[in-house]
């Protein structure tokens, strides 16, 4: 049979062996054939596409390890804050915004860090705008958010309020709302007065998107979310054609789910689509360091992040394990000390005697039986892994949990003297020991990386170069955080290749370029394993492949 697609370039990197060979060829979304230019000719037929990219190097396709499609494109929505890194700036930004009379401001990407170590109140929002205007700025981790006082009216906030959940209302010494709020029970409040994007505008944005994320060399992508109209955007699309990009979805599971939540997630496993699908389950252990809602094994140094997303952990413990028991790999985001090891215990719980479990995580509804872990061919992942102890780096390859991380969060928003607001409240101590990205590897961990979009920019190739650099690309000035957790080159590829497939469970049909492999390939301008990070960053990106057809070309 005949080629659907030819590709010859100088470098193939199959990341499988030490042979670089210089022609591939796919048939009917594999990949059929790899040898060098000189084997073209016994592969072609008279529709064969043949492209000779030159000097240009192939890899797998990559696969982004954390990212949230819908939930961010109704995230991003307003002015784009991300640059802001003042006060000042943050004033002069809202005052340049284009809001209709009687109309919200939105706008997003807030770092936490332009406040100056100013508390984090809605007094450079009056200042900017007046009272009367609704404002809701989303904090650049999506975890909190600020809100102007007309705001704050609107919804009837006039106090603190409890939560199911490790949500709260900031106030002052007086009970009074400082406009600060934090997790997403309390961001809601405020968020379903915000006007809804019509359904047409949300597809069209999701369908661009996609084609962006296709133009940086994505070929894949893990969804962390699964909720509101998903199913029926996904749908929409697939009926105007094949998406550029594979998905994965987890959807969440939140505290208070119970019996019915549960049943629904497990109920979503069977959902799918040509180059989509639902596998997975997404939790929260915590919250974020920036905001005060990590789970440490100490205070923080304002006296916060003490406490576990779930008012109960062992809840938690008990929905992982209902869902587990039915085959549903696990997902959890975990951002300290105190939640990873939550988390790393009751994963090797699953599979354990109720005497061996986290304290109370017995308690696994009705009808639960234990399974072991490997019930589900895709390995369970802990998210984000921010400040952690030497004692848990080990646990990872132990338990066969993935650990999946996402660079530029460390290089975009902390700084190598710890003068961010995220160093300082962890202190030097717990600071030294972030963001383990070569500690984990070494110890032979399953490392996947990605990018957590929106929090984050989600191009690949300056992900790739940070993950080397323990700095921004592009900013040789700028000192590297901890540069001893720097990846290698080829450790870095293999976290959104090779790692990212055995993530998913796909080591055997995806990650590498083999025959009978997927045909999802990525080309670049310049050699990711060889090229100067700063400069890879600036690739170009010439051709994405997905399922054998071009999904992105360059030009």
């Amino acid at each position: 049979m005949s080629a659907d697609l030819i590709l010859m370039a100088d470098r193939i990197h199959t990341m499988s062996g030490d042979r670089t060979p210089t022609a591939i060829a796919t048939t009917g979304g594999v990949i059929t054939a790899i040898g060098d230019r000189d084997d073209v000719r016994a592969w072609r037929g008279p529709r064969t596409e043949v492209i000779d990219l030159g000097a240009a190097t192939i890899t797998p396709g990559l696969v982004d390890g954390h990212f949230h499609p819908v939930m961010g494109i109704g995230l991003t929505r307003g002015v784009d804050l991300s640059s802001v890194r003042t006060l000042a700036g943050l004033k002069e930004a809202l005052r340049a915004a284009d809001v209709a009379p009687g109309g919200w401001l939105e706008g997003w990407g807030l770092d936490p860090n332009a406040f100056e170590g100013a508390p984090i109140t809605h007094a450079p929002l009056v200042d900017a705008v007046g009272p009367e205007v609704p404002v809701f700025l989303l904090l650049f981790d999506a975890h909190s958010a600020l809100v102007s006082p007309k705001a704050l009216t609107m919804a009837g906030i006039d106090g603190p309020r409890p939560f199911a959940s490790g949500a709260s209302v900031v106030c002052d010494a007086g009970r009074v709302p400082t406009g600060h709020l934090l997790e997403l029970e309390a961001l809601d409040l405020v968020r379903a007065l915000l006007p809804d994007d019509a359904p047409a505008e949300r597809r069209a944005r999701l369908s661009d998107l996609m084609r962006r994320m296709a133009a940086c060399g994505l070929t894949a992508a893990n969804a962390m979310d699964f909720e509101d109209d998903s199913l029926d955007l996904f749908r929409a699309l697939e009926d105007d054609g094949d998406l550029p990009i594979r998905w994965r979805f987890a959807p969440f599971v939140m505290p208070g789910a119970g019996r019915d939540g549960l049943d629904a997630v497990v109920a979503q496993q069977s959902l799918s689509g040509r180059r989509w699908r639902v596998e997975g389950a997404k939790f929260m252990i915590d919250g974020t360091i920036d905001g005060g809602t990590a789970w440490l094994d100490e205070p923080d140094t304002h006296g916060e992040s003490t406490a576990c997303f779930w008012p109960d952990p062992r809840d938690y413990a008990s929905a992982a394990g209902f869902l587990a028991a039915r085959g549903v790999p696990l997902v959890t985001h975990a951002i300290g000390d105190a939640g990873i090891r939550f988390v790393l215990d009751t994963y090797e719980s699953l599979s354990s005697p109720a005497s061996a479990l986290p304290h109370g995580a017995s308690r696994v509804p009705h009808g639960a039986s234990r399974v072991p872990h490997g019930a589900s061919r895709v390995p369970h992942r802990v998210e984000h892994l921010e400040t952690m102890p030497s004692e848990l780096i080990g646990r990872f390859a132990a338990l066969d949990v993935t650990a999946s991380m996402q660079p530029t969060h460390c290089t975009g928003y902390t700084r190598a003297d710890h003068t961010d607001n995220w160093s300082t409240r962890l202190g030097k101590r717990r600071a030294d020991r972030a963001f383990r990205a070569r500690d984990l590897r070494d110890r032979g961990a399953r490392l996947a990386l990605g990018s957590d979009w929106p929090i984050a920019p989600f191009d690949p190739r300056a992900i790739l170069a940070a993950a080397r650099l323990r700095r921004p690309a592009g900013e040789p000035g700028t000192a590297p955080v901890l540069p001893e957790q720097a990846l290698t080159a080829r450790m870095a590829l293999e976290g959104y290749t090779t790692e990212a497939a055995a993530a998913a469970g796909l080591s055997g049909e995806s990650g590498r370029l083999l025959p009978g492999h997927r045909a999802d390939l990525t080309v670049f301008g310049l050699d990711p394993l060889t090229a100067a990070p700063d400069e890879f960053a600036g690739s170009p990106v010439l051709l994405t492949v997905v399922d054998g057809r071009i999904a992105h070309r360059s030009g």
